[in-house]
């Protein structure tokens, strides 16, 4: 019997047109060759962001819920960072990962994320490869310029060294989920951000992992002035709202942080 279990998190919103596959996709792989590759009793958790189309029944009619591997969790509209909150909160696997509905990270790239925790806290996928290369080439031109400013500003005033804050793949101990999103106070896109400052603050360890990664169209965000203004100001109050948090004892499984 596997000596750990596995929560994969999905915050879907709205995600009917994409979900579907992007689900058969996990499944198949976690029926396949994840079984062997990741010998853990895996659980698969959606979390609706106050859906209004038919994501909730979609994922009802699975036949994943019926067998146990898959369940709902419901919350009122409020962003994918307090839909990922709730999900990191409520899931009770061992380890928990959390990732983007669409499988813009393929379930594959499970195998180095949880190989990684075992001798670490907290773990991030990485679309920037050993070599250099960024799979982020393939987003529209805006995208990168917008990525490259906020990288900026988060790297001098939040997150340090880690260059790919946004990369919806990370993972956990489920000790650590608790503490540090119990935590989180951010439900913008900058809620990786805010993760990450919480995971150094504590002083848990940490590791960046490259992850392959497809640019799947469909995105929620919308630029623009109200975005910018949102993305600065929870930017500058990060550290400010956790100035009083303190490092951990220890680690996971006693490991001094």
């Amino acid at each position: 019997m596997p000596s750990q279990t596995l929560t994969v998190v999905l915050p879907a919103f709205n995600e009917e047109a994409r979900l579907s596959s992007a689900l058969d996709e996990l499944f198949a792989w976690l029926h396949g060759p994840g079984r062997v590759a990741i010998p853990l009793v895996t659980h698969v958790l959606v979390v609706d962001d106050g859906s209004s189309d038919g994501t909730v029944e979609l994922v009802r009619a699975r036949p994943e819920m019926a067998s146990g591997e898959l369940a709902l969790l419901p919350v009122p509209h409020g962003g994918k960072g307090a839909a990922v909150r709730a999900g990191m909160l409520h899931a009770q696997g061992d380890l928990i990962v959390f990732a983007d509905a669409d499988m813009a990270t393929p379930p594959d790239q499970l195998i180095p994320l949880i190989a990684a925790l075992e001798t670490a806290d907290a773990v991030y996928g990485s679309r920037i490869q050993p070599d250099g290369s960024d799979m982020r080439a393939s987003q529209p031109v805006w995208r990168r310029a917008l990525g490259k400013t906020f990288h900026l500003l988060a790297s001098i005033w939040v997150v340090g060294p880690v260059q790919d804050t946004q990369c919806g793949f990370k993972g956990f101990h489920r000790e650590v989920a608790r503490d540090v999103f119990s935590r989180q106070k951010v439900t913008s896109i900058v809620f990786d951000v805010e993760v990450i400052f919480l995971v150094r603050r504590r002083g848990y360890s940490f590791k960046v992992v490259p992850v392959t990664w497809a640019d799947v169209r469909g995105s929620r965000m919308h630029p623009g002035l109200k975005l910018a203004l949102r993305v600065a100001w929870d930017l500058f109050r990060t550290p400010l709202v956790h100035r009083d948090v303190r490092r951990a004892r220890h680690g996971v499984d006693g490991r001094p942080a």
